[in-house]
Order: C-alpha cells, then structure tokens, then sequence
C-alpha cells in the first residue's frame, strides 16, 4: 500500500522513550485519512532501541555515524510519502497537531513548518523562561523547533536536507533554507502555536541554568560553534549515572 506521509524519528539509545512516543504517533496517525508510515533511524545505537522501534510497528533504518541531520536525512531518504514529518524520540506528538500539519500540506498554500513546545514536566521559572524564548524566537522568526519539523519531500530534496556541516541548530538553517524555497513557489512556511509537541525536559534538568545560557550565547554570539561536535556535546552525551 503505497503511504501520503512518512514520520521519521531519529534515535540514538532511546528504548526507554520510544514505546510512549510510537504510541501517540499510532493514535495521531489514527485521526488522518491519509495512510502514512513510522521510520526510526537507529542512529549507531548500542541498546534495544532498533528491536523496541520494530516491536512498536516501526521500519528501522540504521545510521552509523552518530550525527541528527545525517539520521534525519537518512530517514527521508527512506522514506515513500510526499510529505515528511520529523519527530524526537523522546517527544509525544498530540492527535490534533499531526491533523493541523498534514491539513497544512494537503491544502498546499503552507508548504511545511513546526510547532511551538512543551515540556512533559512542569518547570522551574528560570527553567520555563529559556522554553519561553525558544517560543518568542520560533514566533518571530518562523523557526521549527526540531522536535518537530513538517514538510514536502520535494521541498526537502531541493534544499538539501538538513545541513551536515552542523551537530545542532540544524532545523534552524534548515527552517530558513526551505522558507526561501518556499517563497520562490508563491507559498509559506507556518508554525503551528496550538496543540503544541511535547518533549522530554531531561536535558534541562541534566544541566543548571548557568549551562543553559552559556550555550544559547555561544550558539548566538558564534554560530560557527555547532560545527564542532564537541562544542555541541549537550546534544549527544548524558550524564552518567550517580549510581
């Protein structure tokens, strides 16, 4: 059966998150009239999350180089739908905003876009300022968050995908590389406000305040920084256990 739309997860060692997020993915899917497909990519996992993803009703697709727009990527070019939808393995997508995203594509004159966020548990306010941000900047400046990222795979293809030159912020230089695409094509790119994608907070509890803001003014004071893995740790180490 051929699918309109393809949900594509990247996922390094995320077992644990996977069964609840496929879950809300399957539920969502459940509201759209259109068939779509479930692609995890196991971006070089060294636990169960390729086996998890297949036992919740997903197609794996495997990465080995542990980067998030090389396994974004390679989710899209797995997969067989017209429109893509990228979603975080540690994030809950919400029944109604998977029907506003396809509605958005299927209608046409929105040619891709993402969502505001929430996190799963309540914040601190020093903690819920630095979401607030994030939400005033998607706003003003119509970036996804890369938690959640809509799109046509024409529209994909002619930018590129996301930019492997980068280790973070890569749905940023993606959100203005399309927004022009779709400009050229008489159509835009749109941030859905409401339902918002729910993610994970851990990374904001893993880390103070002070870390936090250290690597939003290293991200906005010198941008050339997320080419360096290294500086972009945050996105790809965890704390080690205390026990």
């Amino acid at each position: 059966m051929s699918v309109s739309y393809s949900i594509v997860l990247p996922a390094y060692n995320e077992e644990s998150h996977l069964p609840g997020t496929l879950a809300s993915v399957h539920a969502a899917m459940k509201m759209v009239p259109e068939p779509g497909e479930i692609i995890v990519v196991d971006n070089n996992s060294s636990d169960r999350t390729a086996e998890v993803a297949r036992a919740n009703g997903a197609r794996v697709v495997f990465e080995p180089i542990n980067q998030i727009s090389r396994a974004r990527n390679a989710g899209a070019a797995a997969a067989q739908g017209a429109w893509l939808v990228f979603l975080d393995a540690d994030t809950l997508l919400p029944s109604g905003l998977l029907v506003r995203a396809i509605e958005n594509l299927r209608e046409g004159k929105i040619a891709g876009g993402g969502s505001l966020m929430e996190m799963d548990v309540p914040l601190a306010p020093r903690l819920q300022r630095i979401v607030d941000l994030w939400s005033w900047a998607g706003r003003r400046y119509q970036w996804a968050a890369g938690s959640f990222v809509y799109c046509t795979k024409e529209g994909f293809d002619a930018v590129g995908g996301f930019s492997l030159k980068v280790y973070a912020a890569e749905e940023i230089f993606f959100s203005i590389a399309y927004k022009k695409w779709a400009r050229r094509r008489g159509r835009t790119f749109r941030i859905i406000e409401s339902p918002r994608v729910v993610t994970s907070a851990r990374k904001m509890l893993w880390y103070s305040p002070a870390q936090l803001i250290g690597l939003f003014l290293m991200m906005t004071l010198c941008p050339i920084s997320v080419r360096s893995k290294r500086l972009c740790a945050f996105w790809y180490r965890r704390p080690k256990p205390t026990t």
